[in-house]
């Protein structure tokens, strides 16, 4: 195997790496402070696309968490840079929350029902059978379908949601269209988030708690890639997988020595 070379940029999932059901796992502070004295370029990834980087950001702070604006890269701001390389200034149905209309507002889209480019599908928690009606109708009539993250189900401390995947499904099962997502574990995830670090692959590493989504995406777009077992994927699951991480590790507190 070819020595890798030295990490100078760091993305990290959210949920299960730096917090757990709205706690913060010990060692994310002290992570989070070392990447900031360090000067490295890094960025906090989520899938969820229902907040913006400054909804989310005014979360992490409440937990003890200092992550700037600039450093937080959602599933919804992905999809939104890819609809503007492919159709910029286009229109698109929307199923979701803040997070991904404002992402999509951001980039000159127009929101609209009447013959839209795309059908875009994001997080919500009120998911309404109208809505869903109507993307099956469009997506039948030639709109594109567009999903930020195929995530099956997400995390509350009540229990498992369903989640974008989900009801992804249930649209595929009756317009017959599948559609293309843009969060994780897509690759694309990840280099449009180097890109707005300016950062390489090859000096890049991922941290992320799900075999299926972060490593894997990580692995893809050429970076090293840091399992750590506080989130979904347990140890023994590791090698359920075809594929590995680089390195696996209890948890955030075991990678603050290496920024």
């Amino acid at each position: 195997m070819a020595e890798r070379k030295p990490i100078e940029s760091w993305l990290t999932d959210m949920d299960g790496v730096l917090i757990h059901e709205g706690v913060p796992i010990p060692g994310a502070d002290a992570f989070l402070k070392k990447l900031r004295e360090s000067g490295k370029p890094f960025l906090v990834l989520t899938n969820n696309s229902i907040y913006t980087p400054r909804d989310l950001h005014a979360r992490l702070t409440r937990m003890g968490l200092d992550v700037p604006v600039e450093n937080i890269w959602t599933s919804a701001l992905s999809t939104a840079q890819f609809l503007d390389d492919q159709r910029p200034g286009g229109t698109a149905y929307v199923i979701g929350e803040a997070g991904l209309t404002t992402a999509l507002h951001d980039i000159g889209y127009i929101l609209t029902d009447h013959e839209p480019d795309y059908v875009v599908l994001g997080e919500t928690r009120t998911y309404s059978f109208e809505a869903m009606t109507k993307a099956v109708r469009l997506i039948k009539n030639g709109a594109r379908f567009i999903c930020t993250n195929p995530d099956e189900t997400g995390p509350s401390v009540e229990g498992p949601l369903p989640a974008t995947g989900s009801v992804a499904a249930l649209i595929t099962k009756a317009s017959g269209k599948q559609p293309y997502f843009a969060g994780k574990p897509n690759p694309l995830m990840m280099r449009t988030g180097l890109n707005t670090l300016q950062a390489h692959s090859e000096t890049s590493a991922m941290i992320g708690d799900r075999m299926d989504t972060d490593i894997l995406a990580g692995m893809e777009a050429g970076m090293q890639t840091y399992l750590v077992l506080t989130g979904l994927t347990t140890r023994d699951e590791v090698d359920r997988f075809p594929f590995r991480p680089s390195h696996v590790v209890d948890s955030i507190a075991d990678l603050v020595d290496l920024v």
